[in-house]
């Protein structure tokens, strides 16, 4: 489990193609994003993360179970060709048969729902130009944020009028609702037994 942290050019040297990205990504060890040329290093996550994503994690599997939608962790990496990013949200649902990039499987193009997991280091980035870059996603119809630091969950959702609309939870006592697969995941559940 990964978390990028505010950008932070991973490599000295002149800007890469998306080429000599995908072939310097798919042989190295270490996770890294890629935007308009530029290569951005991942670093760890918390625990308290990881053991938000896991909670979060198996409460989709469980509730998707069955159905057209599956979720899937931060080794999937996302790729909206409008504006060439390439990167790794902690968790990703889609929604019927992936499409990617020439065929290879490796690169997402058709996510229905991202869900990042924010920390100190990555909740401007997450709240701000990334999601920026995430509304070029055309199959995308929810961008759901889960704080780490304290109870709080932020959706992101396209209403009827073609807008982005938000709705937030800060109770434990709260639902998370992911309407565009048909799931509810209590905050109870999300978030229990970590310290905050």
């Amino acid at each position: 489990m990964n978390e990028v942290n505010e950008p932070a050019i991973a490599y000295g040297r002149q800007k890469l193609s998306i080429a000599e990205y995908l072939e310097m990504e798919n042989a190295a060890d270490e996770k890294s994003e890629y935007y308009q040329g530029e290569v951005f290093a991942m670093s760890g996550a918390s625990m308290k993360h990881n053991k938000i994503f896991s909670k979060l994690f198996g409460a989709l599997t469980s509730r998707l179970k069955g159905k057209p939608c599956q979720p899937y962790g931060s080794d999937t990496r996302i790729h909206i060709p409008s504006n060439t990013l390439f990167t790794y949200p902690d968790i990703t649902i889609i929604c019927g048969k992936e499409q990617t990039l020439n065929n290879d499987d490796l690169n997402v193009l058709n996510p229905t729902v991202i869900i990042e997991i924010l920390s100190k280091s990555t909740r401007n980035y997450d709240r701000g130009d990334k999601f920026n870059l995430y509304r070029d996603i055309t199959s995308l119809r929810e961008y759901i944020m889960v704080d780490s630091e304290k109870v709080g969950i932020e959706v992101f959702r396209i209403n009827e009028s073609n807008h982005w609309e938000l709705e937030e939870y800060k109770l434990k006592t709260g639902t998370l609702v992911i309407k565009a697969v048909d799931a509810q995941i209590t905050l109870e559940e999300i978030y229990e037994g970590i310290e905050l």
